[in-house]
């Protein structure tokens, strides 16, 4: 629905809602403050609404901006994302919009790795499902468990993975840049 399509469809629904409450255009006047011609022409279509007229209304009528304006209904809020393999990795995306917070299921597999921290932008939290989680994190080197969390500036050299003992399920949170590339924190050896 365009914001066009929704502003014509305020005026009628404002007449509609005063004449269910049976309140006249001169009631609702003195109860808001504004005009009963302003009122009149808001109702007909003739004057654009805004917040400014709007509010007083859905005060006077006791009821939600929303319901002023005719809202659509949200659409299905369940996430359906198809899992995203990234360095022996699967995430599953847990928020549907790009930018801002992100959240994330990841499983990662059965392995020992040689840590190696990165840095980038950005607050991260870390939350263990089933399994072990070893968090390198500056000078810390630390194991989760099911039902630990973390959180930490990610621009504090981090890393994290299986502690190789076995496979670990766990969600992700970050915060707007943390969705940019990891770089090396420190170089690596040759």
């Amino acid at each position: 629905m365009t914001t066009d399509e929704v502003l014509a469809g305020v005026g009628p629904r404002l007449r509609q809602m005063r004449k269910d409450r049976e309140v006249t255009l001169a009631a609702l006047s003195e109860t808001t403050g504004i005009s009963v011609s302003t009122l009149s022409r808001l109702e007909s279509g003739l004057r654009k609404p805004s917040l400014e007229l709007l509010l007083p209304i859905a005060r006077a009528h006791q009821v939600a901006l929303d319901e002023l304006v005719g809202t659509p209904p949200a659409g299905d809020p369940r996430v359906r994302s198809k899992p995203i393999v990234m360095g022996g990795r699967t995430h599953w995306p847990l928020t549907r919009q790009p930018g801002g917070l992100q959240a994330y299921k990841v499983l990662e597999p059965m392995r020992r790795q040689e840590p190696d921290p990165r840095t980038h932008e950005g607050y991260e939290w870390l939350y263990v499902l089933s399994g072990k989680l070893r968090l390198v994190l500056g000078e810390h080197d630390v194991v989760l468990t099911a039902g630990e969390a973390a959180e930490f500036d990610t621009r504090v050299p981090h890393w994290f993975g299986s502690t190789g003992e076995g496979p670990v399920e766990f969600l992700s949170l970050f915060g707007p840049q943390g969705e940019r590339m990891h770089v090396r924190a420190r170089p690596k050896s040759a």
